[in-house]
């Protein structure tokens, strides 16, 4: 019986969230009042609303944050059961496609900055080091994009026979080379400058193009052809 004095629809009727939403609209709902709609009760002690603010606190309030943390990360937090763990998940996930829609609707990849941010978009929540590739055709617009490699904090291994394997299966001609530092630092190893003239080369027996390997971490991005290294 306690629990049911928690739940949204014991509320007064202007302060239930989802009848906010209906009445004002999503934008003037707070962050915590949009992810108790996602969270839909609360529990013995806390209100939906509460439990919320107790998910965004161990994130310093920080929506980027939310979007890192794993289910398992989130089913540690009080309150939180698999079922509302996943549904967090899944709401930071389509939020985050929702975005990259954005830049692949864009009409072609004429400069680094037409890419890097979809990439950043893309990678800025792993925790460990990942490789991936944009693969695109004679109009330079994204046929696709692939994770290639995940390694550790420090480091990932991309071969370039996979790379190519995907180029061909997506008939791409040109590719963009890309990961990601978490540690924020955005200059490229020796391993980095190698790998990336490994690639090359090996792409260049099927005229097959690497425009640029970019990194990215949330500091920004770094462009082995902007700085002449490609």
């Amino acid at each position: 019986m306690q629990e049911q004095k928690y739940s949204i629809k014991n509320w007064a009727k202007d302060d239930r969230p989802r009848e906010k939403l209906l009445m004002k609209g999503a934008q003037n709902l707070s962050n915590s009042e949009l992810l108790a709609i996602l969270l839909r009760s609360g529990n013995t002690k806390q209100s939906a609303v509460e439990l919320a603010q107790t998910v965004l606190h161990k994130t310093q309030n920080n929506l980027q944050e939310l979007g890192k943390i794993t289910v398992k990360e989130l089913m540690k937090i009080k309150g939180i059961g698999e079922a509302k763990a996943i549904t967090i998940a899944a709401a930071m996930e389509l939020g985050r496609r929702r975005h990259e829609t954005t830049y692949l609707a864009k009409q072609s990849i004429t400069s680094s900055r037409d890419i890097a941010e979809y990439l950043m978009l893309k990678l800025k929540d792993y925790r460990h080091e990942v490789f991936a590739v944009c693969f695109l055709n004679n109009a330079n617009k994204i046929n696709d994009f692939k994770i290639i490699s995940e390694g550790g904090m420090t480091g990932t291994i991309a071969d370039p026979r996979i790379i190519l394997k995907f180029a061909l299966e997506n008939n791409a001609v040109n590719l963009i080379l890309c990961h990601n530092h978490p540690s924020g630092n955005l200059k490229p190893s020796k391993a980095d400058e190698q790998l990336t003239e490994k690639i090359k080369k090996a792409a260049a027996l099927m005229d097959i193009t690497i425009l640029d390997h970019i990194i990215v971490s949330e500091e920004g991005y770094f462009s082995f052809a902007d700085e002449g290294k490609l």
